[in-house]
């Protein structure tokens, strides 16, 4: 019908898209923090969205226990410039933004989210190995084969 393009830019057509789940990728995700702590540290919507699959979810579910949360971080070094960094952590920093979903939870930090703002975090299961990655990142240039390591889109 005529009502699915006007729902689909309407955020792109303001300034400010109303509060609210963003019309997004997947299911719509949660600022964990704005409703409960009003002030400097409520998150901007118009700082990055982090989405999580279906298949991280379900592992990080497996996984974690109590307030334990699956911790993105982007470091520089690998064989393109900059690498993900991976980690279960149960502490979260004043510079930190958590994105929930299905009860799984993903932290990132403001400088590390500048990189991955718009990706996906996704649960791969391979013959070889089995791992979390970042998929479809609009601000990266290039991966690698590896799939931890990329260059930075200037």
């Amino acid at each position: 019908g005529s009502w699915c393009p006007a729902l689909l830019c309407r955020g792109r057509a303001v300034p400010r898209p109303p509060p609210g789940p963003a019309c997004a990728v997947g299911r719509p995700l949660r600022w964990a923090s704005s409703f409960s702590q009003p002030g400097p540290t409520e998150s901007d919507p118009g700082e990055g969205q982090i989405f999580l699959s279906e298949s991280c979810v379900k592992r990080l579910l497996e996984i974690t226990e109590g307030s334990e949360f699956l911790r993105l971080q982007v470091e520089g070094g690998g064989c393109s410039g900059f690498q993900y960094k991976f980690s279960l952590d149960t502490v979260i920093n004043p510079d930190d933004r958590v994105f929930e979903q299905g009860g799984a939870r993903v932290v990132v930090d403001l400088d590390s989210l500048a990189f991955v703002k718009g990706s996906m975090v996704d649960f791969s299961q391979e013959l070889i190995r089995s791992s979390f990655q970042v998929v479809s990142n609009p601000q990266a240039e290039k991966g690698c084969s590896c799939g931890t390591s990329f260059s930075v889109r200037f």
